[in-house]
């Protein structure tokens, strides 16, 4: 059975996910997650929610781009969503439509607004450890086509392949280091933010194309995300990342 372009990518995503440099950011891995999630699957947004390391409540962690981090937000405001049930649920969510019954039903506030913002229907897979339940990788749909059961699947694998990423990271997984970590990478979300919007204001970029300039400048250079983002709130923005992308 011959290999085709498609399956060497997604085995390329799948490696990349899983085996990473030793001290490798937690929340760069999930950030690379989300954005293979969109690479390989029909979906327009992806993003993580995750378990708040003392279990009362649920929180974004990262998202593919703007629109989904607002929705994200929504969800938390409104107490109400698909990322919120799956994450709390620890089950995964078939592809449900926001345009009517169930997920109108469902979530009655949140899917007019998911609506007004293009979205039409949702699915979650479970991001999980051995014996521990993180979160949720969360798929937003524009419109058809919508995931099939293959796609559910790859998601699930992406998924596990950051979470053995992650166990290996913590030497069997213990969940005391492992919740410290989520910690450490809800405390660098706001870091991210702050130096997404500095480079969008320095470069006249929205923020969407900042945080990808942001990524793959410390991807190239092999320098941790937040490293690089607290780096630039403090003033000190490197002279090649304001060049103009060619």
């Amino acid at each position: 059975m011959a290999t085709t372009d498609r399956e060497l990518v997604i085995a390329r995503g799948v490696l990349d996910l899983a085996h990473r440099r030793t001290g490798f950011d937690p929340l760069e891995l999930l950030h690379d997650l989300t954005a293979e999630a969109v690479a390989l699957l029909p979906v327009r947004s992806a993003g993580i929610t995750v378990l708040e390391p003392d279990g009362t409540g649920v929180v974004y962690v990262t998202a593919s781009d703007e629109l989904c981090l607002a929705l994200e937000e929504d969800q938390i405001e409104l107490n109400e969503g698909p990322c919120l049930d799956s994450a709390r649920s620890r089950r995964p969510l078939p592809v449900l439509s926001l345009s009517g019954p169930p997920g109108s039903i469902r979530w009655p506030r949140f899917a007019p607004r998911a609506r007004r913002a293009g979205i039409t229907a949702v699915a979650a897979v479970n991001l999980h450890l051995p014996q521990l339940s993180l979160g949720a990788l969360n798929l937003l749909m524009a419109g058809p086509p919508h995931p099939g059961t293959h796609d559910l699947r790859l998601a699930q694998t992406l998924a596990d392949a950051a979470g053995a990423a992650l166990a290996f990271r913590q030497q069997l997984a213990d969940k005391d280091q492992v919740l410290d970590q989520l910690q450490t990478a809800l405390d660098s979300r706001l870091v991210i933010e702050q130096a997404k919007g500095v480079l969008s204001a320095r470069l006249g970029v929205d923020m969407d194309e900042a945080f990808q300039r942001l990524r793959a400048h410390a991807r190239s250079r092999q320098q941790k995300l937040t490293e690089l983002s607290a780096r630039i709130t403090r003033g000190d923005v490197p002279a090649d990342l304001l060049a103009p992308a060619r």
